[in-house]
């Protein structure tokens, strides 16, 4: 089996550095990640400057391909022109705080999962709830039985899913939970501030409000102690509202 690595972190995060290590375990890895943090960069390409790639080591020894452009950006690359034949696998992460709600629309980390699947590439983002430094191990773990898990079914081929790993003791998970995407949003807010020379700069921040979630979602199960799995698509039509549009515009306009 051959895996793509990748995440948003950057190509020396210590999430990418467990999963390369457990991952080859089972597999001929290959990682093309960015060069630096890409965190909430969603899923922007790079069109208007060009690719650079440069050949990255650690302790004196090749690591990888680090990319100065977004996780879609390193996918695309890295299954056309890097890796040298296409990938059974893209795993994305493993990154440092959840990927659940309104987040994976931001997410990079989620975003190069999604890519990989509109190449026609399974694929899996996985991310840590914390955003601290911590223990990664037992999130590679998981990433490891879930890459065997898809390899042994391929009727799950070309599919995208996104998992997220609660940051508690091994012994309190209670589980894996398959569920839908929930719903939170982010309260922005916006701090101004003045450069020496007098022009006008904005910080954002936010919290997000997540509420009260059901079981049944990825915010909810993670809550609850569960590792979360969310198949996902890059297909964004509302199905639920398509034919009453459609009905209301042959009526309407």
């Amino acid at each position: 089996m051959r895996i793509l690595l990748t995440n948003d972190d950057g190509i020396y995060a210590r999430g990418l550095s467990a999963l390369y290590e457990e991952l080859s375990k089972e597999a001929d890895c290959f990682i093309v990640a960015p060069e630096i943090e890409q965190s909430a960069v969603g899923h922007a390409i790079t069109l208007f400057r060009p690719l650079m790639v440069r050949s990255a080591t650690k302790g004196g020894n090749f690591l990888g391909y680090a990319v100065c452009g977004t996780p879609a950006d390193c996918v695309k690359i890295g299954i056309k022109e890097l890796v040298g034949q296409m990938p059974d696998l893209v795993v994305s992460g493993i990154n440092r705080g959840a990927n659940c709600g309104n987040n994976v629309i931001y997410s990079g980390t989620v975003s190069a999962a999604t890519e990989a699947a509109m190449m026609g590439v399974t694929s899996m983002a996985i991310s840590l709830d914390t955003h601290q430094e911590s223990d990664f191990s037992f999130a590679a773990r998981i990433a490891r039985k879930l890459a065997l898990f898809l390899a042994a079914n391929p009727s799950l081929a070309g599919g995208a899913f996104n998992v997220n790993v609660p940051c508690i003791p091994d012994d309190q998970i209670r589980g894996i939970a398959v569920v839908r995407q929930g719903k939170s949003r982010i309260i922005e807010s916006f701090e101004k501030r003045v450069d020496p020379r007098e022009n006008i700069y904005y910080w954002m921040s936010g919290e997000r409000i997540a509420g009260p979630q059901e079981i049944e979602t990825d915010i909810g199960a993670l809550a609850a102690g569960y590792v979360t799995i969310t198949p996902i698509q890059y297909d964004l039509t509302r199905y639920d509202v398509l034919e009453t549009l459609k009905n209301l515009v042959d009526h309407q306009i």
